[in-house]
Order: C-alpha cells, then sequence, then structure tokens
C-alpha cells in the first residue's frame, strides 16, 4: 500500500472514531438479566421471616387417606406420623413411570387395608398394606391405544374407587377385585381429581364442564359450565365439598365456582385474578392449588402468583397474596402453609394472608446458569407428625419446623417425588418418577 493509501485510511479510521457515539452509563442499581424471575423491586420486597408460635390439633391416627385434602369431610387434620422418619420400608413397582409424554399425576389413596395407586398410561394398581399386588385394570377404552393418552385421579368413597382418565371416562371400580362397576362418558378428555361425597361424584372436565355423578348408578344428575379456556394443567384441582355447597376451579381462566351438592344451582362466582410479571408461568392462569375448605374460608392458589381467601357462603375476597399455590395448601393452626411457584415452602397468617415466614427449595436442577433449564418440582405440603413435609423430585422428602420454617431432617426418596405425599396408619406414601410407591417410617 502507498504512503497516501496509508494516511487516507488513517483519516477515515479517524472521522469513523469520532463518529461512533460514547456508551451511556445509567445510573442505578444493577440488576441481574439471567435472574430467573424478574419481578419488581416492589414484588422482591418481602417481610422477615419470623419464628411464631403455633397451635396444631392433636395427632390423629388416622386409617385412610380417602381423596384430595379440599374437603374437610375427609381432611384429617393432623395425621399421626414419627418423630425422625428413619427411610423407606418398602418399594412396589406400580407401572409406567413419568416420560416426555405422559406423567403420574394421581396422588396414592388408602382406604379400608388396601393402596390404590395409578401409573402415568392409565393402570389402576391395589396393593395390600405391606405391597403386595392385588390387582391391576388398565381403564384404556377399548377402542383406544394406551399410547393416546395418559394421566387421572383417584378417590374413595361409598365404598368404591372413583378413576378419571385422559380418554375422558369416569369409572367406578369394586375395591376389592377392580372389576367396573359403572363407566360415565365425559365428552373431553378429563385428567382432573375426583371428590366423593354422600352419594355424589365432583369433577371437572378437561372443557371447563362441571359435572355431578350418582355414585351408586352412574348417571349424570347436573352440569355447570364454566368459562372456556385455552389451556389446563394435566392433573387439575378437585372440587372441594362442604355442607351444602360445592366449589370447582375451572382450568385455564383462574375461575372458581360454588353450587349447591343436591340440586347444582350456583351460588357465586369468583376468580383468582393476577399474575407475577416477568415469568413465563404467568401465561398459565390455571388454578393449581386446589380449593379447601376450612370452616367458612375457602383458600386457592394460581400458577400464576396469587393464593385467595374467600368467603365461602357469598365467595366474597377476603385477602389476596403475591404467591402462587402448585398444590393444595394445608390451613392448621390459623396459618396456612403452601408450597409456591418461587418455589418456596410459605406461612401465610390465616385471617390476613400476611407472609409469617418463606423457606426457600430447591429451584434449578443445575444451578450452573448457561444450563438453568430444568426445574425441581415440590409436592405438599402434608402437616403431619408436627411438622411441615414437603415431597421433592430430587429424592428427598424434607421435613420442617411449623414455627420457624427452618429445615428439620430430610429422607431420601429413590427415584424422586412425582406425587403429593398421603400419610395413612403413621406411614408416608409417594409415588416416585420411575413409578414405584414408597412406603416410608
Amino acid at each position: 500500500m502507498t504512503t497516501a493509501k496509508w494516511i487516507m485510511a488513517g483519516v477515515a479510521a479517524a472521522v469513523l472514531a469520532g463518529c461512533a457515539e460514547k456508551d451511556v452509563i445509567l445510573p442505578g442499581k444493577r440488576e441481574d438479566l439471567r435472574a430467573p424471575f424478574g419481578e419488581t423491586s416492589e414484588e422482591q420486597t418481602k417481610t422477615e421471616n419470623v419464628a411464631q408460635a403455633i397451635s396444631l390439633a392433636t395427632q390423629s391416627s388416622n386409617a385412610n387417606w380417602l381423596q384430595r385434602t379440599g374437603s374437610p369431610v375427609t381432611r384429617t387434620a393432623h395425621p399421626a406420623l414419627a418423630v425422625q422418619l428413619t427411610g423407606v420400608q418398602w418399594s412396589t413397582p406400580i407401572g409406567q413411570g413419568d416420560s416426555r409424554r405422559f406423567r403420574i399425576t394421581a396422588d396414592p389413596v388408602v382406604a379400608d387395608g388396601r393402596i390404590f395407586v395409578m401409573d402415568a398410561k392409565s393402570t389402576v394398581t391395589a396393593l395390600s398394606l405391606t405391597g403386595q399386588r392385588l390387582w391391576s385394570v388398565d381403564v384404556t377404552p377399548t377402542r383406544d391405544r394406551e399410547s393416546d393418552a395418559g394421566g387421572g385421579g383417584l378417590a374413595y368413597g361409598d365404598g368404591k374407587l372413583i378413576v378419571t382418565s385422559g380418554f375422558g371416562t369416569l369409572r367406578a371400580l369394586d375395591p376389592s377385585s377392580g372389576s367396573e362397576i359403572w363407566t360415565q362418558d365425559l365428552d373431553a378428555s378429563t385428567t382432573g381429581t375426583p371428590s366423593v361425597s354422600r352419594g355424589l361424584v365432583y369433577v371437572v372436565g378437561g372443557d371447563n364442564v362441571a359435572w355431578a355423578i350418582d355414585a351408586e348408578s352412574g348417571r349424570v344428575e347436573w352440569q355447570l359450565g364454566g368459562s372456556p379456556g385455552i389451556s389446563r394443567v394435566s392433573g387439575g384441582p378437585a372440587p372441594a365439598v362442604g355442607d351444602d355447597l360445592v366449589i370447582f376451579a375451572f382450568g385455564g381462566t383462574g375461575e372458581m365456582q360454588a353450587a349447591f351438592r343436591k340440586g347444582g344451582t350456583r351460588r357465586w362466582d369468583a376468580t383468582v385474578a393476577g399474575q407475577r410479571r416477568g415469568i413465563a408461568a404467568t401465561s398459565v392462569s390455571d388454578i393449581t392449588g386446589d380449593p379447601v375448605i376450612s370452616g367458612n374460608t375457602v383458600y386457592a392458589g394460581s400458577y400464576s402468583g396469587r393464593i385467595v381467601a374467600l368467603n365461602a357462603d357469598s365467595g366474597s375476597r377476603l385477602w389476596t397474596a403475591k404467591d402462587g399455590a402448585l398444590g393444595p395448601v394445608w390451613p392448621a393452626g390459623g396459618s396456612v402453609f403452601a408450597v409456591t411457584d418461587r418455589n418456596e415452602l410459605v406461612r401465610l397468617d390465616g385471617e390476613t394472608g400476611t407472609r409469617i415466614w418463606g423457606t426457600k427449595l430447591p429451584f434449578f436442577v443445575n444451578e450452573d446458569r448457561r444450563r438453568r433449564v430444568e426445574i425441581v418440582a415440590h409436592y405438599g405440603p402434608v402437616v403431619a407428625g408436627g411438622r411441615v413435609l414437603v415431597g421433592s423430585n430430587d429424592g428427598l422428602i424434607r421435613s420442617f419446623d411449623p414455627v420457624s420454617g427452618a429445615l428439620m431432617s430430610s429422607v431420601d426418596v429413590p427415584g424422586g417425588a412425582t406425587t403429593n405425599p398421603v400419610v395413612a396408619g403413621s406411614t408416608l406414601y409417594v409415588v416416585s418418577r420411575k413409578g414405584v410407591l414408597h412406603a416410608i417410617r
């Protein structure tokens, strides 16, 4: 290159450098762009944890765990459990475990000396209290293949095992043999958990239609329609049944409806409204925290960052907490315990919703910022044996102090939990991701 060309190149570089804008450094606090939630500073501000005394109900040595915990008549307020869990007493495979396409969504049910479970591909199994297989039934309809659908829920009542499935059927099985008593076609994929009370079976279909079915005959007693939703979390919430009302939660809309049990006349409507900004899960507005009736209050939570308390008679809002609930909350001793969408175990004041304490649970499977893809799943909570228990798919059942939220102990669960823990006969039962039922004492 000639001397003139070198000069011209130098001049051009100087001109370009002079035209380049200087970086503007904005004032203020630097936030982590890879933070998993992206909340506003107001949402990040939490009250300090408080160790507050609590008066739990007397422990009860319950023999049964009939269905989800939303209905007071079938919920044991404080199941008895050993002070220190020593580990798995026995384990029994129940069938297909979790996979990319199918998941186990049914919690175990314990009734009349049997344990009932459901795998990821619609096989229902009955086991003895020592883990021996009594019978297994595939509830896949004859016209379908087992690979066409998965998921479902279980409940026990009126001497029958009630089963929902992704194939859109509601079945009643004989608990002693597994033989079919009746089947009702719900016209939509239904993986939500059913509830049974005083001769009626309640369930919400995948098309947001609530059903009341006669437990003896399987005939439809009445129906109730919810607002259409564009999405629904597999393994939806169970209806909560009180003295006069049954409360349904609908998928994709955050809507709840209360109806009179006997005739289905609608009493009130409510919505778990609001969402947390800056996290992808807020686009899912499903109610994942089943309605739970405690006294004259109904508690429920959504996947998008809200827990609410409603008046059971009118549906009027009592309070709203800016935490979501991944499963049914557990009311105890004037407080409400919940596993939140932030992967926290929290204790809220039952009357005001004020946070008393929050304990962080493991969040990412891999804490390397570049590999934060899979999130640890947590199930529960259950208040039993004087502590709060949470099952997790990282392979542990953790016990927390209800007074302070401090971790008290943990016990291994081979394969990691994939259902809510249930407690009956001073034994904790949980199904693992590999499709194995574990009995822990």
